[in-house]
């Protein structure tokens, strides 16, 4: 794949207050470098003659270099929350700010182009184009934006070295084990330096082995400074995070942060399961 290049250009972000991390139950952090920013956020889908309030009047901050968990049980407001993190959906209430940027009032267009420069996405079924290379799908993310920055290229391979994948290059996707793809799905989540890592259950089709592979790598990404956002259900990987975001019926429930250290994984969850694909050698 060869790619044009161009000089993108810089941009100084605006500052933006930031409120107080979960302001509804009382429970504040030191006030950081904020990345986003959600205000009286609500969202509410209508099934017939029904409202469903999937969230209700949300505010909250995430600021740069934190790691969060966000937890709950099914119906708590979770993926809906994830959604418009995203800019994958926009909220019928309420203001988001990333990096001072408001994304609720952008077009489709601008708020597309916008996600792909800003967001970086980790999915549990990884989302890799199956007719690509492991270095191909790195880029996947350059593909849509009007400037490709320079050095893109070796960018992207130095990302596949820093997940394991060199020897991996012009590996497809049904050619790679599944922690080898999830690798690929975290280094094109990081080709565009992203201001948030947003990752949806990205452990959850993974065995455990290569589960705490994958977690391993998060905590490398947060020690270097990067803002993980992380939905799950599974309190093991809710507790390799900094904070633990926990919400309830489209409202948060409570706020808290982990004793940082190494995690073990509880006998209850540790069971082995074959990943999708086999490991191919070079």
């Amino acid at each position: 794949m060869k790619i044009e290049q161009s000089s993108a250009d810089g941009a100084e972000d605006a500052p933006v207050a930031s409120p107080e991390h979960g302001q509804e139950t009382g429970v504040t952090t030191p006030s950081k470098d904020p990345v986003a920013v959600l205000k009286g956020i609500t969202r509410e889908y209508r099934m017939g003659d029904e409202v469903v309030r999937a969230l209700h009047e949300f505010s909250f901050t995430f600021n740069k270099g934190e790691y969060w968990a966000i937890m709950g049980s099914s119906g708590s407001g979770k993926s809906t929350l994830l959604n418009l993190l995203g800019c994958i959906d926009r909220p019928s209430t309420g203001t988001y700010e990333i990096r001072g940027r408001d994304v609720v009032s952008m077009s489709d267009d601008a708020l597309s182009s916008f996600r792909g420069k800003e967001l970086g996405f980790i999915f549990q079924s990884y989302n890799l184009i199956p007719q690509l290379d492991v270095l191909e799908n790195i880029l996947v993310p350059v593909m849509y934006q009007d400037k490709i920055p320079e050095g893109i290229e070796e960018r992207a391979l130095k990302l596949a070295e820093r997940v394991g994948l060199g020897d991996r290059l012009h590996h497809r996707p049904m050619q790679l084990s599944g922690g080898q793809q999830q690798r690929v799905a975290i280094a094109r989540s990081l080709i565009n330096d992203p201001a948030l890592i947003l990752a949806d259950e990205a452990t959850g089709n993974l065995d455990s082995k290569t589960a705490d592979e994958i977690l391993e790598l998060f905590d490398e990404l947060h020690a270097e400074g990067k803002t993980i956002l992380l939905v799950t259900h599974e309190s093991y990987v809710g507790d390799r995070a900094e904070k633990v975001l926990r919400l309830k019926d489209g409202n948060i429930e409570s706020v808290s942060e982990n004793r940082r250290g190494p995690k073990s994984r509880p006998v209850s969850e540790s069971a082995s399961t074959p990943e999708s694909a086999p490991e191919v050698a070079s």
